[in-house]
């Protein structure tokens, strides 16, 4: 099963809730701004237009949430739009409150700072002439702020005209640090999840790339291995036949270990035209008559049978799981078959003492650990497994693990491998299953 990227849609479905947080946090500042500068400090500020404005600004952020409710996908350009809200929301409100002059005037940065971290490189410059004019609008048009009316100032407030004048406070100065540490705030955390939201669709497209390069490799590794059928099926016939006149030669009781010897090369050649017949067949064949739907107690106990036929000289020792679910049912196809049996092979070869098989399933996944007790997998193994053909075959890999982990993951599984430090490899298979549905049989 090939996993789909993280889209652009999802991607700015997922900054536009961010940006519905941010936006709660920014009223919520301008509110407590215009409290302490007006109620606090005594400034007296015309607040008419600006309850107005954040009337508007919450009345956006309530659509902005029925929107979050909907499952159509959120566009860039509806993103970009809402951003360009907040800017316009800013503007009007520095115009009423000292315009370029007041210390929150850079906060006009931040739709810029969003925009250029979320948006395509177009938008940021759509951003930046949006936001720049209106700065640059704001520079000569703007209403002042009134001054300070330090005479009315009584101690009552929470600054005192003893303390203002006693210390000389600059009241511009405190809201440009005001306005940086709640700007920096902000900057350090949503601007940042939402880059996080960028470098994870990044991610997933980096893995859909690489997975399609392994299935190239799996379709070309298909093609060698249909040519390689085609070409070793006339030896393999050519010997068959001698074998069987030499078995007819040496038919007598004077030659019974030569032709016990025999039976057993007979038996190998029988078991590699088996699995020629099998690599030759095609993907769609292959699907078609080993893709059916099966009780997963009995698939595995079909499948450990057959691997102990192919590999009776080493000890397979299988284990189910108490809370297995009996009306679980899995995809039983023969290309997992085969994947599974490659798996038991690799580590029937490093183990030929014995290799362990447990499973365990609910009804929504089933879970196979392999268990070999030969000398674990080195680091650079451990790296390339699953990604490329290991070429060393000297801890029993080779492409047909390879070829597993790309069956395994196209079901929608996972396989993951690591050693024991008591020597061995324990190998974790989890699959998807089926359920079955009430009335069923």
């Amino acid at each position: 099963m090939l996993h789909l990227p993280l889209n652009s849609s999802h991607a700015a479905g997922r900054n536009l809730r961010w940006l519905f947080v941010l936006r709660n946090l920014l009223i919520t500042a301008e509110i407590l701004i215009i409290l302490v500068t007006v109620y606090g400090i005594g400034i007296p500020l015309e607040t008419d237009p600006l309850w107005g404005v954040i009337a508007l600004m919450v009345a956006v952020n309530c659509l902005t949430w029925f929107r979050l409710q909907q499952t159509a996908a959120v566009t860039e350009l509806e993103l970009f739009a809402h951003l360009c809200l907040d800017a316009l929301g800013l503007a009007v409100m520095l115009y009423f409150t000292g315009g370029a002059t007041n210390p929150m005037a850079w906060f006009l940065l931040l739709p810029l700072i969003i925009t250029a971290t979320v948006l395509p490189q177009h938008y940021t410059w759509y951003m930046m002439l949006l936001t720049t004019g209106c700065y640059s609008i704001l520079i000569t048009h703007y209403q002042p702020v009134p001054p300070l009316p330090v005479a009315e100032i009584k101690d009552t407030h929470l600054l005192s005209p003893e303390y203002l004048n006693q210390r000389r406070f600059e009241l511009h100065t405190f809201g440009t640090w005001v306005g940086f540490v709640f700007s920096a705030g902000l900057v350090a955390y949503f601007v940042v999840e939402m880059a996080n939201t960028l470098r994870e669709r990044e991610r997933k497209l980096a893995e859909v790339r690489e997975q399609g390069l392994r299935d190239e490799r799996v379709v070309a590794l298909g093609t060698l291995a249909a040519g390689a059928a085609h070409e070793m099926g006339t030896p393999l016939a050519t010997m068959a036949i001698l074998l069987q006149e030499l078995l007819e030669e040496y038919g007598d009781k004077e030659h019974e270990d030569l032709r016990r010897h025999l039976m057993i090369f007979k038996d190998q050649i029988d078991r590699c035209k088996n699995a020629l017949s099998v690599m030759s067949a095609s993907a769609g064949h292959m699907r078609a008559e080993g893709g059916h739907v099966e009780e997963v107690r009995r698939y595995l106990e079909k499948l450990v049978g057959q691997w102990r036929q192919q590999r009776p000289e080493t000890r397979l020792k299988f284990q189910v799981g108490e809370e297995a679910d009996s009306q679980a049912l899995i995809l039983a196809e023969q290309t997992l078959s085969h994947a599974l049996i490659n798996i038991l092979n690799n580590a029937a070869d490093v183990s030929p003492e014995g290799v362990e098989l447990r499973a365990r399933w609910n009804r929504a996944r089933l879970e196979l650990v392999v268990i070999d007790h030969g000398p674990g997998i080195s680091p650079v193994l451990s790296e390339k497994l699953g990604k490329q053909p290991v070429v060393s075959r000297k801890q029993g890999l080779g492409v047909g693990l390879f070829l597993a982990y790309a069956t395994i993951e196209r079901l929608g599984g996972s396989i993951e491998m690591r050693s024991v430090p008591a020597g061995g490899t324990v190998i974790r298979i989890v699959l998807p299953l089926m359920v079955r549905e009430d009335g069923d049989e």
